[in-house]
């Protein structure tokens, strides 16, 4: 590495943290964080929750005050939008002209929502604080909304709304919750909470029209279903940020393409979190993991790597969604599945989804089950074999298999 130091282009969970790592594995030299928003970094899952639901304020939301960034000698350029990275001078060039030069450079770029189906005024996402912020004030008037997207950011919003005794509705294109993640048993489990809390949802469904009322608000139109709404949230997922590093000519492939270092084709330039596409373990592919874990998992990888230690990237990947008060965790990665076991109390949503895939144990789905999940975590950890027998018996105990890794 040259003497420039490590230029982090984005502000957000990963680039964060990774400028933290890298002091607190004795890197000395410079780091410079370069973020498009202008508020300090700040967490993302509590916008679509405690925030939103107004139990929190923003300032509560931030990883750290300025003087910590000024204190680790981590220098933070934030409204500062990052335009080209010119490879051959290893410098990064911003909207406004400026030039800053690295001796490594890391992709952090995050992700952004997909476009609403239909784009039209009164159709809001929720992605950043500023959205967070507008979606709370709009919430705190509205009397009925609909959520576009039954994923975990719309299920969560749709929590928050209905608690606050707003009427919800919930339009989705699958013919279940959450499809691309859980198993249909999790899925149907949330349908059911929800449902109990008002929230109602119309499945294999689309959002065709929106059209503002006089009187204010709009009317959507799903199918052949008209639902007037004073709010109407699109969450139909996200498209990574891969635009700098496609135009400096890097391969992307559903994201910034990583090897098993997390280095892009070029060795001086690295991606991490929801951006970067990787090898990802059980067999699921090249792609990408949009979670807390990944993005802070990664940071500490790339932040050791870059202060010499050169192993190859492995974590095992793990989310939660917390929705009304259910919370589900998910260790592993299900992707193609041909079997699934459960374990505990489905009607009494208290059960663990094994899933399977030709014999091998990929992921554990766990409703308020949280011994499941850590004990999922140790065994994807340790490499240890579990048959779907062994999974559905409550009476064996999981945590005495031993490990192969």
């Amino acid at each position: 590495m040259t003497g420039e130091g490590v230029l982090i282009v984005g502000a957000g969970q990963a680039a964060c943290h990774l400028a933290g790592f890298l002091r607190d594995e004795g890197y000395g030299g410079p780091i410079r964080l370069l973020g498009a928003e202008p508020h300090l970094p700040y967490q993302r899952p509590p916008l679509s929750k405690a925030y939103l639901g107004a139990s929190c304020e923003a300032e509560a939301l931030t990883f750290h005050g300025s003087d910590h960034y000024a204190e680790r000698g981590i220098e933070l350029m934030l409204s500062t939008e990052a335009a080209r990275v010119d490879r051959a001078e290893r410098t990064v060039v911003t909207s406004g002209g400026e030039r800053y030069p690295y001796g490594h450079l890391v992709f952090a770029t995050g992700a952004r929502n997909r476009p609403p189906v239909v784009d039209a005024p009164g159709v809001l996402g929720l992605r950043t604080l500023d959205d967070a912020t507008l979606l709370r004030e709009k919430l705190a008037l509205a009397r009925n909304v609909v959520v576009v997207g039954a994923g975990f950011l719309g299920l969560e919003f749709a929590a928050v709304a209905a608690a606050r005794g707003v009427g919800v509705t919930v339009v989705e294109a699958a013919g279940s919750l959450m499809a691309r993640a859980v198993s249909p048993v999790v899925g149907e489990a949330f349908r059911d909470h929800h449902e109990k809390a008002g929230t109602v949802f119309r499945l294999g469904s689309t959002m065709d029209s929106v059209v503002p009322l006089p009187g204010g608000g709009c009317r959507v139109t799903a199918g052949r279903e008209r639902f007037d709404a004073d709010l109407v949230v699109s969450s139909i997922g996200v498209v990574p940020n891969v635009e700098l590093a496609r135009d400096a000519g890097l391969p992307v492939q559903g994201g910034i393409v990583v090897d098993e270092w997390l280095r892009t084709e070029d060795p001086a330039i690295s991606a991490i979190g929801d951006c970067a596409a990787f090898e990802r373990p059980s067999g699921a592919g090249r792609g990408r993991i949009e979670s807390v874990q990944n993005a802070m998992d990664q940071a500490r990888y790339v932040a050791r790597r870059i202060a010499g230690r050169d192993d190859a990237y492995a974590a095992v990947p793990w989310f939660w969604s917390d929705q009304g008060g259910l919370k589900l965790q998910i260790a592993g990665l299900a992707a193609e599945t041909d079997q699934t076991v459960v374990r505990g109390d489905v009607g009494g949503r208290r059960f663990s989804a094994f899933r399977f895939r030709a014999g091998e144990l990929t992921a554990v789905e766990s409703v308020a089950r949280p011994a499941d999940h850590m004990t999922a975590r140790r065994l994807f950890a340790a490499g240890a074999r579990v048959t779907a027998a062994q999974a559905g018996d409550e009476g064996f105990d999981l945590k005495a298999l031993p490990a192969t890794v």
